[in-house]
Order: structure tokens, then sequence, then C-alpha cells
């Protein structure tokens, strides 16, 4: 942190964490905050401060994560709140005006200390956003922001940034009255010293917040239905399993009632009590997983790929066309066999953009921009081979037949150069048995997206055993592009994620045989903090692909026992009833039935009064839970001990972008880590006495819970 300072009075402080890639708010750079305030306070020839940051893109990022996991109790978190706070308010009470100039991210602690200054001028840099994203860690802003942010910008709007880590960007924190003005990057400096000099002088005064008779009637005589339907859509949001959010809400209540110093003792106590939780815990868990899996493991490639294109413009092909796109800002080549395909892949990519530009989160010239990326092609386009030599990496996104993909393979390798890539999405048939059909198999390579491909974080990467190392460090590099979240996986049948919901889809057959309705069957899963059931989950990918799965895993043997002999999927996929694709599945998907609770199908519903043959005692939801729960967990440490998946992480990470695992439980090894693992053998065994061998658990959580080990150090 450097002081220069101007003949006009003006001192520019520059925030720039030697050797950091960002600005965060850690111990060292709050020591040095407080020294430069002393040094300010003290010199008289200093009548106005502006703060700027020496970091590309980044104002302050947020606190130091690392820095509040090492405290050990609530007693040192609530330390570490109470140095925060007083901090921040001598910055507040600085009777030298003190102007934030913000270019790039302004996060959490970032935008509390930008709160705590006198004026706030933000760049219109795309990469300028302020948030407070603390609710997604299961912490709140405890340096001020839960009290500051209210007074700025008014009740209604901070309950949204607070309760949701909503991103604001500069025009609209401009409207909102977050920031007092916005600039060019180029002039920020300029005009942040500007505004400081006639702070001093008096000839510049912030404008006050205008507030609205509506507005005033919220923030006063309505403001308890306010705070009661707040906690309200909390409740619906959330399932009630986080408890950060409603810390968050009596913070802010508690100041807006009783004024700042009681808000501020408010979010010292709850942010202390919060930071010791197990959904705080493992949502920081989280964010560290996603930190480690942003770098690419495998190295730089040798070749960085700068054309993207995927063969087949269905559903998920052109899911991958938009993200490389969007995200990637690749050179997209998408490619149909007819014009009727090719224009329903382009109209899905419109529309979700434009949805997007309805929003307000892009602009109609950046959707146009993106579209103009994405260059579609026909079996009728006159130089479509021409075209496709400029590829780098081509994904095949064809019907999941080996044949289709093997004559695929063939032309395709006919015309693309011979560095490119070819990448299959598919979710079933082994990536070894794929590359039996190219001549060049150590350039194939498998890359599985998960459906809706724009919204879905996860991919897996999976090479077969003769995988080139630069290909798998090349494909790494697109899907890191691509804005995902990346594992690479062992290549076996239903390779991680799919090889985890075949047990998890079996044990749910087992339980609807015994009686449990369809519609108890998703709440008590959705309860468990499943985004959604897994009846509704089969309609949605397809009861016909979620059957399929069963048949590609039979190599798990005994693992993907039902403790029934009824293979109910195959019934229902007989009878043409394959989910929402269909309009019927296991329940009701036609127009008639889109509000409201969901219908079963009654053909499904009168089937299962002839094959179900209920227990003499109702499943109670704890015995659902568990027995579907800990199936997919088993399998889950199945695939680590066998090597599918590379570590804890990598399988915590999968679990919860893949198919929903609830994020305030950490995944599936940190949740074992956080019950222990003694009690999970012990839950899997009374089940394997009562229904079966499928219950057996795996010798690695066996062994560990013997040594008293955790999958997380």
């Amino acid at each position: 942190m450097t002081i220069a300072k101007k003949p006009n009075g003006v001192a520019i402080v520059t925030l720039d964490a030697p050797g950091e890639k960002m600005n965060t708010l850690n111990e060292k750079l709050m020591r040095d905050f407080e020294s430069t305030l002393e040094t300010i306070g003290n010199d008289a020839a200093i009548t106005s401060v502006v703060i700027v940051s020496g970091k590309k893109d980044c104002w302050i990022a947020g606190a130091d994560i690392k820095m509040l996991d090492a405290c050990q109790s609530e007693a040192e978190l609530k330390n570490l709140v109470v140095e925060g706070q007083k901090l921040i308010n001598r910055l507040a009470n600085s009777p030298k005006p003190v102007v934030a100039a913000i270019d790039g991210s302004c996060l959490g602690g970032g935008l509390e200390v930008a709160l705590a200054c006198h004026y706030r001028i933000a760049t219109s840099n795309p990469k300028t956003a302020m948030a407070l994203p603390e609710v997604m860690l299961g912490l709140l802003p405890g340096t001020g922001g839960t009290q500051r942010l209210p007074a700025t910008v008014g009740l209604v709007p901070s309950l949204d940034m607070a309760l949701t880590g909503k991103t604001i960007k500069a025009d609209r924190a401009k409207k909102m009255g977050l920031v007092h003005g916005v600039a060019d990057p180029n002039a920020l400096e300029h005009a942040a010293v500007m505004a400081a000099e006639q702070l001093a002088s008096g000839a510049l005064k912030p404008t006050k917040r205008k507030v609205s008779w509506m507005t005033w009637a919220m923030e006063g005589p309505l403001k308890s239905m306010v705070f009661s339907k707040a906690k309200e859509g909390v409740t619906k949001q959330s399932g009630g399993h986080y408890p950060a959010p409603y810390a968050i809400l009596d913070c802010i209540k508690t100041g807006w009632e009783s004024g700042f110093d009681q808000g501020s003792k408010a979010e010292q106590d709850k942010f202390a009590k919060l930071g010791m939780t197990t959904e705080s815990k493992a949502l920081r868990g989280i964010f560290f997983g996603q930190t480690a899996l942003k770098k690419n493991k495998y190295g730089e490639p040798s070749r960085k790929p700068q054309v993207v294109s995927i063969l087949g413009a269905g559903l998920m092909g052109a899911g991958i066309a938009q993200v490389s796109a969007v995200q990637g800002k690749y050179d997209v080549i998408l490619k149909d066999k007819d014009a009727k395909g090719l224009y329903r892949g382009v109209g899905q990519i419109h529309a979700n953009l434009s949805s997007r530009v309805k929003k307000k989160a892009m602009s109609s010239f950046d959707r146009d921009k993106m579209m103009s990326n994405i260059m579609g092609l026909t079996d009728d386009s006159p130089s479509w081979r021409e075209h496709l030599k400029r590829t780098d990496l081509l994904v095949e996104a064809v019907f999941e037949d080996l044949g289709v993909k093997h004559k695929v393979i063939g032309e395709m390798e006919s015309i693309l150069p011979e560095h490119a890539i070819i990448a299959t999405n598919t979710s079933a048939i082994p990536i070894a048995e794929i590359a039996k059909g190219s001549k060049r198999p150590e350039r194939v390579i498998g890359m599985h997206y998960f459906s809706p491909v724009d919204k879905m974080p996860l991919l897996e990467i999976i090479p077969h055993s003769g995988t080139d190392k630069d290909v798998l460090a090349a494909a790494m590099q697109v899907g890191l592009k691509q804005g995902k979240t990346v594992i690479s996986v062992k290549d076996v049948p239903g390779f991680y994620i799919n090889r985890c919901l075949g047990p998890f889809l079996a044990e749910v057959m087992a339980l609807v045989l015994q009686g449990v309705p369809l519609p108890e069957m998703d709440k008590a899963m959705r309860t468990w903090g499943m985004p959604v059931g897994p009846i509704t989950l089969a309609d949605e990918v397809g009861i016909d692909v979620a059957n399929h799965l069963q048949y590609n895993l039979k190599e798990l043997g005994v693992r993907m026992a039902s403790g029934s002999d009824q293979n109910l999927m195959q019934v229902v996929v007989d009878k043409g009833f394959l989910g929402k694709k269909t309009g019927k599945g296991f329940y009701l998907h036609d127009a008639k039935n889109k509000k409201g609770p969901k219908v079963v199908n009654p053909e499904i519903e009168a089937m299962l009064k002839q094959v179900v043959k209920p227990p003499a005692e109702r499943i109670r939801v704890e015995e659902m839970q568990e027995r579907v729960s800990h199936r997919l967990m088993n399998e889950a440490i199945m695939c680590l001990q066998d090597g599918i998946i590379a570590n804890a992480v990598d399988g915590d990470m999968g679990m919860v972008f893949g198919i929903g695992f609830p994020p305030f439980k950490g995944g599936p090894f940190r949740l074992i880590d956080t019950t222990g693992a003694q009690k999970f053998v012990d839950t899997m065994n009374r089940y394997r006495d009562i229904h079966g061998e499928q219950f057996a658990p795996a010798q690695l959580v066996v062994d560990m819970a013997k040594a008293g080990k955790k999958f997380h150090s």
C-alpha cells in the first residue's frame, strides 16, 4: 500500500498486495490500512484521499477466506470481526473525505470498505462489479455491510443484495445510489481526484438518497411486512437449510430499528456463530474446491484451441456451442445434417441469450455479437468441409450409437487437420470403444456435458488409456474457458456421476415398490436438500435414459440391486411413458398440469397398485433419505477407491455441480467427515442386515472408520 501526495492536498492510496493477483482483506492488508489511516490523519498537508487499486480488474475481491478458516472458535471469529469493524469505522469517521475509485471486482469486505468511504466512483469496465456474496459462504457481511448498505441504497434493495449475493454493475449501481458516479477506466483517477478536492473544499456535497412516498411507507409503517415477506422468501428459496439469510435479515432489522451500534453488535455475534456452523464450513469447502479446479492441473497445451466445432445442433450440441461462444469466446462452427435441425439449435441459443437481454444481464448488441461468432453449417452448405478444416477441437454430439459415432469420426478425420482433437459427448459409451473407430485414437477424448449445458456447471473429461496428455490439457483448457467446473475421471461405464446415480435410482425404485408414493419420495429428498426429487429428475432427463443407465452399469453387480425383481422403469418405458419429452412419465406434463402440484400419471398409479408390496409399517421419511443418500455416497466412495476420481475434492465438486447434492452438506465426502465415517458404516451395515448386500459399505470407508481418518484433511 503506497501513498502519493498531490499538490492540491489529495493523497492517492494504492492497494497492491505484493505477489498476489488480487487484493484481499487479510491480516497484512488490514494492518497496512490501519497504518495508512494513521499517516493520513497526522499529515496536515493531506486534505482528502482517493483509494485506487494497483491490480487489473480488481479493487478488493473480499476477505481472505483462509484467515476465517484458521479461526477455531466463535471467540476468535468474533474478535476478528470486532477488529475489522473498528478499522472500517475509523475509515468512515475520517474527518478527511475519502473517495473510493473502483475499477474491477469490489466484493464482500471490499464493498464494505467502499461503503465506508464518503464518495464512490466506479468505472464502466465490464469487469467492475459490486456485491455482498457472503451469504453464498454461509456467512454475513461482518464489517458494517448489513448496516451501511440499507442506509445507502434503501431497505428493499439492500435485502435483495445481501440475501442473494446479487452482482451489481456500475450503471445500475449509479441508479440505485450505491455509487455517486461512473467514469471511463482511463478517466477514473482524474475524476476521483477532482471529487476528493471538491469534497475537501465543500464545493461538492454527496447527494442524499431520494425517498418516494412508496419507499417511505415500506421503510416506515410497512417495514414489518417487508421483513416478514423477505423471511418467507428466504424459507421458500432455501427450504430452511441455510442459517445465514435469516441472520442477515436479523442484523438488517436490528440496525434499521435500533440503530447502527446495535446492528454492529448483532453482526459480531451472528457472524461468529455462523462461521462455526457445519453449513458454512461446507460452503467454504465448495469455495476452496472450485478455486482449486479453476487451475488446469495438466498444464498449458502446446497448441491452444482457437476454433471449436460441434457436430449436431440438438439440445446438447446447441448448448455446447453457446458456452463455447459466450463464455469461451471461441470461434464456433455448429453443423447439423439439415437446415431444420440447425435452425432449431441456433434458435435455442438466440432464445437463451434474448432471455438474458430481457433481464438486462446482457445488451442486445452483445447478444448479436455472440451470435455472429457462431457459424451454422449443414450438409447442403457448399463449403462446409473447407470451414471444418479450421477446427482445433471438435465435439461430436450425435446419436448415442457406437456405429454412428465410428462413422462420424471416420468422416471427420478425412477432413480435419491432423492436430485436431475429437471429443465425444457421451454419457454411456466407453471412450476406448469410440476411439477404436479412429485412425488417430490418441487425439480422441470424452467430454461429458450435463443438460441443460448453459446452466449445468459440471464437465467430466474422460481420457482413455491411449489419449495423449497434451490432448487432455487442451480439453481441460476448453472446459475451463467455457466456464465449467471440470473434473477428470476414469474411462469406465457411467464415468463418475452416472455411475453413482445408478445405485441411487435403484434404491428409489426399491422404495417405490415397497409402497412409498411417488410425490412422497420426491418430497423426502427435497427435504433432505436436493433441488428436485428423484422421480421428477427421472422425468426431466428421460425415463428411457435413466433405464438405459441401469443396463449400462451391470458390471456393478449387487451394487445395482434394488431389492426387487420388478424392473419398474423398463415397464414404464415399454408403455411409452418417457417423461417430460413425451408429456407423460411418472407424472403428467401436458398443458393442463403446468400449474399447481404435479399429478401422478394415473396409468402408472394403477400399475403400481398391482406390483407394490407395502411393508407392515409405513416407511419413515428419515429411512427413505438414509437409504437413498447412503447408496449414492457409498458409490462415490467406491469411485474414489477404484481410482475413477482422483480425490475427495473432485468427488464433492462433481456431486454438487453434477446432480445438485446439497451444497450446505458440502458433498458426499465432506458430509461423511462431518457426521463421522463410523456412523456411516454402522448405518450401511444396519440396512445391509435388513435389505441385502447392496448396502455393503465400501472397504475404503470401513478402513477410515477404524483408523479415525477423514477424507479431507
